[in-house]
């Protein structure tokens, strides 16, 4: 990817408004992935429209905005987007909406104690599978919407407050949950590289048969080995994703097959996008409570079916 698509900081210019920017922009609050949409409808509550351009089951990694997307973004009052390179297909409609000085934020970026993974020109972005981490982007996401409306900035601040609170009881579900998986079972396996935060936060090794992006591909060495691996460590499951096509999943059970062991589909986990709208699982809180519980149960552990509220179900 080139280097001129990396936004921030040009793209970091707050939620200052003027008359001018006001009559290019109808108010409504853009955002790109789910996980950003929702939270920010969460701390919004009634008093914003939030559209969300990317949705459930697509990969953002590689997504092209359609005309009528691109003039959402365009004529928002406030555009909320991940950065680090996820939303890579969208960067200039970014960057010419920043060079006409309307607000984007990018809210995944220049977060204070956060330890990116990765290259540091091309960290990792999927900031949201360490729940502790995302709730400093709900912080963000808060600011951002309290500078855009002053008027309802303590209820904004106030919301935003419950969720975090939300968010910590969450991740102390997971960090109760995953140490019951047997220690030499707590190896995830996925079609792409988008667990590693999850990993580092909750104490489980992480292995993507394809790299941080989808765009990347993986070689026959890179899944003989991985086959290898799950064979002599007797991982018992792999995982598919509802953003991932299945191929490269398949191919590696298949070889673990030929070479005596059986490894079966633990489940389908949320990578890049929520579950369908409406659902439990269409929530950031949804997605990592159904991710949590599917991984831990699948590996051995112990995790109640219904998960952390007990709505997997539902």
């Amino acid at each position: 990817m080139k280097k001129s698509l990396l936004l921030a900081p040009l793209l970091f210019l707050g939620a200052c408004t003027n008359k001018d920017e006001a009559a290019k922009t109808d108010g409504t609050i853009v955002t790109t992935v789910g996980m950003i949409g929702d939270v920010t409808r969460q701390i919004a509550g009634d008093k914003q429209e939030v559209i969300n351009i990317i949705g459930e089951g697509t990969d953002p990694h590689t997504y092209q905005p359609s005309k009528s997307e691109i003039d959402k973004i365009q004529k928002a009052g406030l555009v909320l987007y991940n950065g680090h390179f996820l939303e890579g297909k969208m960067g200039s409609i970014l960057k010419s909406r920043a060079e006409r000085d309307n607000p984007v934020s990018a809210v995944a970026e220049g977060l204070a104690e956060v330890e990116l993974i990765g290259d540091g020109d091309h960290p990792d972005p999927h900031l949201w599978m360490d729940l502790s981490i995302w709730s400093k982007v709900a912080g963000k996401i808060g600011d951002e919407l309290a500078a855009f409306d002053p008027d309802n900035a303590n209820q904004y601040q106030k919301q935003c407050q419950e969720y975090q609170e939300k968010l910590n009881d969450l991740h102390t579900y997971a960090l109760m949950v995953f140490p019951t998986i047997p220690q030499k079972q707590r190896v995830l396996v996925t079609a792409h590289d988008a667990f590693s935060y999850l990993g580092r936060a909750y104490g489980i090794e992480v292995r993507g048969i394809q790299g941080i992006s989808t765009e990347s591909e993986a070689g026959t060495k890179d899944i003989n080995n991985l086959v290898s691996y799950l064979v002599e460590n007797e991982i018992p499951a792999i995982f598919i994703e509802s953003s991932v096509p299945e191929k490269s999943v398949k191919t590696v059970i298949e070889g673990a097959a030929e070479k005596g062991h059986t490894v079966k589909i633990g489940g389908k986990l949320f990578s890049d996008a929520m579950g369908p709208a409406g659902t439990y699982q269409g929530t950031y809180i949804g997605m990592m409570d159904h991710n949590i519980t599917t991984i831990v149960n699948a590996l051995g552990g112990s995790a109640p079916e219904g998960g952390f509220q007990n709505k997997l179900n539902d």
